[in-house]
């Protein structure tokens, strides 16, 4: 029993010695997702409250570019909304006249008709009336459709003029400075008070906490992993500290490329690799460009 106790400790002992020495299926370097945020408006940056090192959260206000010209510019907007909208016609009561007058000579109408039946009044009076009815039934047709028309015209000028208080407001929105992820700011590219535009770039920042480990393996290795694999990395911390990581397999490569300059294969001679993304959880200990190794579990 304790011969075998022995045996097995031997072998792990060997395995990594062997691991140190270089018995790797590939290395590569650790890399990060980076995000270079940038200004979404033009403007003077009032403040942004970013230095390289410190970290920040998703969708955390960390600056602002002046949005003087964009708050006067919806004051504006909304003073001629309000003028817009008392062009609007209240139909009802604009109509409400011939209305009117339509039901008393539809009133007068019924009388004469009684006086014709008992002979106090003539064909012609009745037709008169009727012929009085019919144009202001006209009239008021002719009136509402006017009113609605105009309405009409007053509501789309009034929806032309909310969407641009719409995109005024996503303006503002966009005047507000964060990162689009949690990480570490790794470069600030501006400083409070200068004036930038559209699209200029102001900070980057990188997600540390998930590290990737970019390697290369060749032909041979590449029917030896798959998607979501676990693969062991080990990190290369120098003085032949090689510390060793749990890794995930996110992306491999569809198309062959050549060996990079800076990179060691297991077989030094192959021309052609295929590149290989690993996730590692970061303990905090692994930095971006460090170099790193890993072994395919076979």
């Amino acid at each position: 029993m304790k011969r075998g106790i022995l045996f097995f400790m031997g072998l792990f002992f060997l395995s990594n010695c062997g691991k140190q020495a270089g018995n790797y299926d590939a290395s590569g370097t650790f890399e990060a997702t980076e995000v270079i945020v940038s200004s979404q408006v033009a403007g003077q940056v009032m403040t942004l409250d970013v230095e390289e090192g410190q970290s920040v959260r998703a969708y955390e206000p960390v600056g602002l570019v002046d949005t003087v010209q964009l708050y006067l510019k919806r004051k504006q907007l909304l003073a001629g909304m309000k003028a817009v909208d008392s062009r609007s016609y209240n139909i009802s009561l604009q109509i409400a006249s011939l209305k009117q007058q339509i039901e008393k000579q539809q009133t007068e109408l019924a009388r004469f008709n009684k006086l014709l039946n008992s002979n106090a009044a003539t064909q012609k009076q009745v037709d008169d009336i009727q012929s009085s009815i019919d144009v202001l039934q006209r009239q008021l047709a002719a009136q509402t459709e006017s009113l609605r028309n105009s309405n009409r015209s007053v509501a789309a000028e009034s929806l032309s003029m909310q969407a641009q208080v719409e995109q005024i407001n996503d303006m503002l929105n966009k005047s507000i400075i964060s990162s689009p992820l949690d990480g570490v700011v790794l470069s600030k590219y501006v400083e409070r008070g200068e004036v930038v535009g559209q699209g200029k770039a102001l900070f980057k920042v990188a997600d540390i906490d998930r590290i990737f480990l970019r390697a290369y393996i060749t032909a041979d290795l590449l029917s030896q992993i798959k998607l979501n694999q676990q693969i062991t990395v080990f990190a290369d911390f120098g003085k032949n500290e090689m510390r060793p990581y749990t890794g995930t397999v996110t992306w491999i490569s569809d198309k062959a490329e050549f060996t990079p300059r800076t990179i060691l294969t297991k077989d030094e001679r192959a021309n052609l690799v295929y590149a290989v993304k690993v996730a590692v959880e970061n303990d905090g200990y692994l930095k971006i460009g460090m170099y790193g190794q890993l072994i395919i579990d076979k």
